[in-house]
């Protein structure tokens, strides 16, 4: 067996590469292990990197230490191989993939807990033939999460409050809605819309759960929609939206989970955050990956710790 540690310099506040390698380099002294470092260079780097190693056939375990980005290409490089799994180790800004695992993300900081954890499969979205572990987000989410990555870097912001600074300025100078068709298992929806977000995972913008009720192993996207409203309704319904309570505004938001899903807008782009990564185009055509992702984690760990179902009185679908 294989560790491949996949570093990304550019993680977080602070460049934590160092002490990453002597994690590493500890792991391997300890139990006699197979240890490799590898530093990512640019966007993408690590998802070629890592997919070129599982195409071997070698048995890996792949260590992505960085934030919801690293996860995420690290993801994409090993979905559907057999011979490799992943894990990660958080040195992000967010890290709201681990916020799945409830009590135990924690222990994910350190290796030591992982190298000889038990491996698992995960679901994965597939969107225009690029994967995401958690939640794919359209429109103000998105554009709002687009341009966490802008003030991430301030000193005295953690993943949350940059979350929080960044919605602030796109409510207040940018448009809430976008006009789109929107499409859910062939039934066609035509309007303006604030945003869309397709849910393996419960978790991001710094700890925004849109669907509390996700689970990332029962093969079921969850898909919360929102049309437009107006400014003072949005306030209202923003609180109950980060903590899954789209459900107590059936005039505005939509629940379904629906296998197909369509987003397309004719006048421009849609901002399309990825698990944090940012892609645009203007169409977006999202369903269950075919490909697993082979996840390990400490004994124990479960990734829908913090699943909490939807009350007796709510309803998946509900009426726009």
């Amino acid at each position: 067996m294989r560790h491949v540690f996949i570093i990304n310099p550019t993680a977080g506040k602070q460049d934590c590469t160092a002490q990453m390698v002597q994690m590493a380099r500890a792991l391997a002294a300890r139990h006699g292990l197979d240890v490799e470092c590898i530093l990512t260079k640019s966007p993408g780097h690590a998802a070629v990197t890592v997919r070129k190693l599982a195409e071997t056939g070698q048995a890996l375990r792949f260590y992505a230490c960085g934030g919801d980005g690293t996860v995420n290409e690290v993801a994409n490089g090993v979905a559907g191989a057999d011979n490799a799994a992943m894990t990660c180790v958080p040195v992000g800004t967010g890290n709201d993939f681990l916020k799945n695992f409830g009590e135990m993300a924690p222990l994910f900081s350190d290796p030591e807990n992982l190298w000889d954890g038990p491996r698992f499969p995960l679901d994965a979205i597939d969107c225009n033939g690029r994967l995401a572990l958690t939640v794919a987000c359209f429109g103000f989410d998105a554009q709002v999460a687009d341009d966490v990555h802008t003030y991430g870097k301030v000193p005295f912001l953690g993943g949350k409050g940059s979350y929080i600074l960044s919605l602030a300025v796109n409510f207040v100078l940018r448009g809430l809605s976008h006009r789109w068709t929107v499409t859910l298992d062939g039934e066609r929806l035509e309007g303006d819309f604030i945003l869309a977000a397709v849910c393996n995972g419960r978790y991001y913008g710094g700890g925004f759960m849109p669907a509390a009720e996700a689970r990332m192993d029962d093969g079921v996207l969850n898909t919360v929609l929102v049309r437009r409203v107006s400014r003072a309704a949005f306030l209202r319904l923003v609180g109950a939206y980060a903590q899954g309570g789209y459900y107590r505004f059936p005039d505005i938001a939509r629940g379904s989970q629906a296998r197909e899903i369509v987003i397309a807008s004719a006048e421009r782009d849609i901002v399309m955050c990825l698990d944090g990564e940012s892609v645009y185009a203007r169409r977006a055509a999202l369903r269950l990956s075919e490909k697993k992702v082979g996840f390990f984690g400490p004994a124990g760990c479960d990734p829908n710790a913090t699943c909490r179902p939807l009350p007796e009185t709510a309803q998946i679908v509900n009426i726009l």
